[in-house]
């Protein structure tokens, strides 16, 4: 893999990512007349959740469901508006954020708490919010990019997870991948995105506790405990000599999977290349059946579960949760009163039936 980097406009970082011992020289310039960006995030503590919301307002004029001639993840080329990458082509790309939900030069004068709220704790909205551009081809889709462009993916993935945790203040680096209008995706060009978070996200907060106390209660690994039983069992969906996908035993989405490595490992750069290959070729298949369940696409949320950077990395094992919200054909799960308000899900499918119905589109 070969890593550019570049300076856009406004003076964002953009790196171009090639495969192969010669790439074409990344020299375009980006010569759009931008403003500098400009971030008014920070962060609030709720105190009887015991967790950090991020307040990101300036996000409301971000761009939303431009046509595809508009797209600004498309290339730069001639008889069109010139995009964010200035390149006329590229495999995959990294750039900053333009509109992100937390930056590194973000106003770090802040009052210690919010206004009339003194329980409230209130930090700059530090971190990093990164755009990965998967391919330059705007209709094609991460099911159908072949598996050479997967396992560049992959390597940029934890080329950028091993960056990002070495920012100071950095806690946690999540990467994802939104995938359809009905998620909320507000660019259709096949792209995820990089959140490093200067706080441990409340999932994996609650996912360490679990782990540590089973570890304290019966002497044994959860992780290692719950994959075991998985593999044993009646909801295996894909797996092959490294990886192991299944619909979890208590799933909370009406579609969901979890693909585990089947050595420990804390996050995606600590993968052998092998590893590597194995997870491209696995979650091509499993992204394949979702995109085959129904006469339409299946709107995803691809989420990497990392170790937190400082802490807790011993205990935590990679894992990938891909679920979606569409139950049936032209019907979505909505999170309503018992999932919005009390966050207590209830499933309308039964993971053994949804594991049956995904081995069944191999």
């Amino acid at each position: 893999m070969i890593r550019t980097s570049r300076r856009l406009a406004d003076g964002r970082e953009i790196l171009y990512f090639d495969a192969g011992d010669t790439v074409p020289e990344r020299t375009a310039e980006d010569r759009r007349d931008l403003p500098p960006v400009s971030t008014r995030s920070q962060l609030r503590w709720d105190p009887l959740l015991g967790e950090w919301v991020v307040l990101a307002s300036h996000r409301q004029t971000r761009t939303f469901l431009p046509p595809a001639d508009l797209c600004p993840l498309c290339p730069t080329r001639p008889g069109r508006e010139p995009t964010e990458i200035p390149e006329a082509d590229y495999q995959v790309v990294v750039f900053e954020n333009r509109f992100p939900s937390l930056a590194t030069g973000v106003d770090r004068d802040v009052p210690p708490t919010a206004p009339g709220a003194p329980l409230s704790e209130l930090r700059p909205g530090f971190g990093r919010c990164e755009v990965v551009v998967f391919t330059s081809e705007h209709d094609r889709s991460f099911a159908t990019l072949g598996l050479d462009r997967v396992r560049l993916v992959v390597d940029v993935w934890a080329e950028r997870t091993a960056e990002l945790s070495g920012i100071d203040g950095v806690e946690q680096v999540f990467v994802f991948e939104n995938s359809g209008e009905e998620i909320g995706v507000t660019l259709s060009h096949p792209h995820g995105q990089i959140y490093a978070y200067p706080f441990v996200a409340p999932r994996v907060e609650k996912v360490l506790a679990s782990v540590q106390r089973y570890r304290r209660e019966t002497g044994g690994d959860l992780f290692a405990d719950v994959l075991a039983a998985e593999r044993a069992g009646p909801r295996v969906v894909a797996a092959n000599e490294h990886w192991t996908a299944f619909v979890p035993a208590a799933a909370r989405w009406p579609y969901e999977l979890q693909l585990f490595p089947h050595r420990q490992v804390p996050d995606l750069p600590a993968l052998t290349a092998e590893e590597r290959d194995a997870l491209a070729c696995v979650y091509l298949d499993v992204l394949g059946r979702f995109a085959r369940r129904f006469d339409t696409s299946m709107p995803y949320i691809a989420s990497w579960n990392q170790a937190p950077v400082h802490r807790g990395r011993e205990d935590w094992w990679l894992h990938l949760q891909l679920f979606s919200l569409r139950r049936a054909p032209g019907k979505l799960k909505y999170l309503a009163g018992s999932e919005s308000g009390m966050g207590a899900f209830i499933s309308d499918t039964t993971p053994e039936d949804v594991a049956e119905q995904l081995r069944a589109l191999a």
